[in-house]
């Protein structure tokens, strides 16, 4: 169990092999044969609290729109559904941005750039004065959280065993609604007049958002550098001893390691970068299809969630007249039921499969998105009835929106997977992200339930597309090391 080094005439062995060099590893053989153990389980909780901490930025930013309407902030329907596009395209920004240099300078340098810069940003909002000083501020924590997605989910992807990469991806995705709950619950205590002045509720609300951030900082401090990125980057000796790191943790626990596959070495050459005109060839040509299916499934679950779940507050306000102060109840039981979605589908993903999975996710969820939507349209429940209404569709949806984070992880080579997270984010959020919740809040403010309900078809119909071309064109990824799933541009 070693990784060999193959040096060019004249090198030598240092630390950082010479660009170029031919590494011959086992370190991913060496990965995927790990049982699951409490490593797996520490990675999830540092890590996978990305998702956390973006539920509850948008669930604050959701649930405290009666406040920002009113003085001093004072915020129209319009000026909500900007600060909700601001934020995403600030996150757009941010995973393109970071997404690169992840996979120029390693995926735990950024975790920690990506963090600090959230922490700042979510806390200077609470200091904002206007809307457009909220609006700049959410753009950099948007950017915060975007390099998050890029580098975390490249790292977890990189450490996680095959067996087990379905459902771990699709749970610290949906751990997104963790933070939705954690976010509905402040609303409510720091909404409340007899709690805390309402002038300052808000404000306390994202201090609270940089305070969990800088707690992070220090959860992360221990998780190792991908080995895998280390390995193609020249790095075979660090990446050798941070494997068997891994590995002590299991043996000095107890457990026998079976022997490791010895035909799932692999021979990587060495590279400083990945040239840009690369990583087009390998998105545009030489993986086109993956990019497809990677496209039609962000940019369908981006539409559906940023859409919906941005302008639901004023939906409850302008529809329910629910007072500011109680939306957050409204968004707990939506939560719980986005989150459990993923945590009883996510196994499914490697047992049945990731092509039927995802083509039955994003099917049903379409269709439950209409059946509720025409619900809404025809006054048929209060906002309690409405509420479990969308409680169902997000427990098949939220495992839908996972699963594409997960369909482009793993379906692009290591040296371009960070790149290639942030692109399909940047594409779908774009297009569906940023569109969805301006689209909505003006369609909110017309008053009228025919409006919305266009909305919502519209919604549904971008999904469909997603589930027919991932049932047709996904790959079937489960159970296979990421090496098998896609072949890295720099094997040898």
């Amino acid at each position: 169990m070693a990784t060999k080094v193959e040096t060019a005439p004249g090198g030598g062995t240092p630390e950082r092999a010479p660009m170029g060099t031919v590494v011959d590893t086992d370190i991913s053989a060496r990965l995927d044969r790990l049982p699951w153990g409490r490593f797996h389980v520490l990675v999830i909780v540092a890590l996978g609290i990305t998702w956390v901490l973006d539920g509850l930025e948008v669930t604050l930013a959701g649930s405290l729109v009666g406040a920002l309407r009113k003085a001093p902030m004072s915020f129209s329907e319009f000026d909500v559904g900007l600060a909700a596009s601001t934020y995403l395209v600030g996150a757009v920004t941010g995973a393109v941005g970071f997404g690169w240099l992840t996979d120029r300078i390693g995926r735990k340098k950024l975790f920690f750039i990506t963090l600090a810069l959230y922490l700042c940003a979510t806390a200077a909002t609470g200091l904002s004065w206007n809307v457009w000083s909220f609006c700049l501020f959410r753009f950099f924590t948007g950017a915060g959280i975007g390099g998050e997605y890029t580098a975390i989910n490249s790292t977890i992807q990189e450490l996680v065993p095959a067996r087990a990469r379905g459902w771990t991806n699709l749970v610290i995705n949906g751990s997104f609604w963790i933070g939705a709950a954690l976010g509905s619950f402040l609303s409510i205590v720091l909404l409340r007049p007899e709690v805390i002045d309402p002038a300052w509720g808000w404000r306390v609300a994202f201090f609270v958002g940089g305070g969990i951030g800088l707690a992070i900082l220090l959860l992360r401090a221990w998780i190792p550098e991908s080995p895998r990125w280390l390995a193609a980057h020249g790095y075979a000796a660090e990446a050798d001893r941070v494997v068997t790191g891994i590995e002590k943790r299991f043996t000095d626990a107890g457990v026998s390691l079976p022997p490791v596959d010895a035909s799932k070495r692999i021979k990587l050459k060495t590279r400083d970068h990945t040239p840009l005109s690369e990583v087009a060839r390998a998105l545009f040509v030489t993986s086109r299809t993956q990019t497809f299916v990677g496209l039609a499934l962000m940019v369908g679950q981006a539409f559906f969630y940023n859409a919906l779940f941005f302008t639901y507050a004023l939906v409850l306000e302008r529809f329910y007249d629910v007072p500011g102060g109680d939306v957050g109840w409204y968004l707990l039981p939506f939560a719980l039921g986005s989150f459990l979605g993923p945590v009883f589908l996510g196994r499914l993903f490697d047992t049945v499969g990731r092509r039927p999975m995802i083509a039955f996710t994003y099917g049903i969820s379409a269709v439950l998105l209409v059946i509720a939507g025409y619900l809404f349209k025809v006054e048929a429940f209060g906002p309690v009835g409405q509420t479990a209404a969308w409680m169902v569709v997000f427990f098949f949806a939220s495992a839908a929106a996972s699963s594409a984070y997960l369909t482009v992880a793993e379906t692009f080579p290591l040296e371009i997977r960070a790149l290639a997270i942030a692109v399909f984010y940047a594409l779908g959020t774009g297009i569906g992200g940023v569109s969805g919740p301006l689209l909505f809040g003006t369609l909110v403010e017309t008053g009228s339930r025919g409006n919305v309900f266009a909305g919502y078809l519209l919604g549904a119909a971008l999904m469909t597309i997603a589930s027919v071309v991932g049932a047709v064109w996904g790959t079937a990824a489960e159970g296979r090391s990421l090496e098998d799933v896609s072949k890295p541009l720099a094997a040898a």
